[in-house]
């Protein structure tokens, strides 16, 4: 039997992303306030246009109370550096880039938690360009694409819907809901919703370490949904893996790849986090190492400490190779303190574990230096 076809942005069957109900509105958890209010109260805390955080803040709304209706339009104008966004409550169906000229932007949702604002698009890795070119490729297919440095989200859902079941043509089914490659990238409150390589944390080249921040959010997929080169650090986070009716066996696919150049001494860290899972008990791997056939560089670095591992991850083997040629043991995998069914240690030698000493090194002020972006949380 065919599986049922999802509602378009229904990506998890519990609901974590919303489905849509016209122009601006959603519909499910947390819906929209009424477009009809006074023209401030769809920014709540932030005001209105009329009553500006500072004199470079731009307020989008999709029913035209605002700058833009597009979070596009806005960013093509806030030129330069130091520009405030303020979204008001509604889904912003487009793609949206945000160049290296722009600088220390910062992007707040307006509504009372990251359901409210939700942008979202479907390329696929796979999905034809419309002028006849060629494909969009990982990097092209995502949603929101953030090179500037010093980027900063509060409370916004960055989300791409394809479905592989709506296109079963398309056999390039990475579909990146967001790309961050600027340093000192901050995310708070905010979720990231997809399937096969949702959130790609990288950097604008293998010779910048990119250093990003993900505090308080909510990450789902099934494929490498984490993954890229970047010194990344996720605290308090939730990962979650989906189900696939496409798949008969295990694994269905891999929480993290990193991708982490060999000279950088920080690659990803997890901690005070939690992976929960729609799939069956042991469906999942911890990670994967994603090492680029053209590079001789790469050196794949994840540390996952005093996290929650839930029933959907392997504990028996928590690790697999992306290819032979780089066998996971041979990377910088690591864990220290974990707790949960997928964390328990039935056979040591396939989940390496970090001493006290060596612990010590493992921690956010360790990786991010002299930026601390939790005091903005």
């Amino acid at each position: 039997m065919a599986a049922p076809r999802r509602p378009r942005l229904a990506l998890s069957r519990r609901g974590f992303l919303l489905a849509t109900a016209g122009a601006g509105a959603v519909v499910g958890l947390a819906p929209a306030p009424a477009q009809a209010a006074a023209p401030a109260l769809p920014f709540g805390r932030y005001g209105s246009p009329s009553a500006r955080l500072n004199a470079q803040t731009l307020y989008v709304d999709p029913s035209g109370q605002g700058d833009f209706t597009s979070v596009q339009a806005a960013v093509t104008a806030a030129t330069g550096s130091d520009w405030t966004l303020v979204i008001a409550p509604g889904t912003y169906r487009e793609t949206v880039s945000v160049d290296r000229t722009r600088t220390e932007m910062t992007w707040l949702g307006a509504g009372d938690g990251p359901r409210d604002v939700v942008i979202v698009y479907d390329n696929a890795a796979g999905t034809p360009k419309p002028d006849g070119s060629g494909t969009y490729g990982t990097t092209g297919s995502a949603t929101t694409t953030v090179r500037g440095d010093g980027f900063t989200a509060h409370r916004i859902t960055f989300a791409n819907d394809f479905l592989r079941e709506e296109h079963p043509g398309i056999s390039g089914t990475q579909a990146v809901a967001i790309k961050v490659m600027g340093d000192r990238s901050a995310f708070h409150h905010c979720r990231f919703l997809g399937h096969q390589d949702t959130l790609y944390a990288d950097s604008n080249s293998s010779t910048l370490f990119a250093r990003q921040y993900f505090s308080h959010c909510y990450v789902e997929g099934d494929v490498d949904f984490v993954f890229g080169r970047a010194t990344a650090v996720y605290e308090h986070c939730h990962f979650r893996t989906l189900n696939r009716t496409d798949r008969s066996s295990a694994p269905y696919g891999f929480v993290f790849a990193p991708s982490t150049e060999s000279a950088n001494p920080h690659g990803y860290l997890v901690l005070h986090s939690r992976v929960t899972s729609e799939a069956p008990d042991a469906y999942y791997k911890v990670a994967r190492p994603w090492v680029p056939s053209s590079s001789t560089t790469t050196r794949p670095m994840l540390t996952v400490r005093e996290t929650w591992l839930g029933p959907g991850i392997d504990a028996v083997a928590p690790y697999a190779n992306m290819r032979d040629a780089h066998p996971w043991q041979d990377q910088r995998f690591a864990e220290y303190r974990n707790t949960g069914p997928g964390a328990e240690i039935t056979v040591p030698e396939n989940r390496p574990q970090l001493t006290d000493e060596e612990a010590a090194a493992h921690t956010r002020e360790g990786y991010l230096g002299d930026w601390m972006p939790w005091k903005e949380c």
